[in-house]
């Protein structure tokens, strides 16, 4: 279950990313969550999907 909290959700996402996804699209694959919904959630607080470093900043 992931966080509701957009900025639980972040660290919660950043440390997916980190240690078992090489990218939001695998993660999302993976668990079955909607990617845009991820993105747009995490916009609402001024952090965005960086490709190359695989993670929110």
């Amino acid at each position: 279950m992931m966080p509701k909290d957009p900025v639980m959700l972040l660290s919660y996402i950043n440390l997916k990313l980190r240690d078992y996804y090489p990218s939001l699209s695998a993660f999302c694959e993976d668990t079955g969550e909607d990617e845009k919904e991820i993105v747009d959630k995490l916009n609402s607080i001024d952090y965005h999907y960086d490709k190359d470093k695989n993670q929110f900043i």
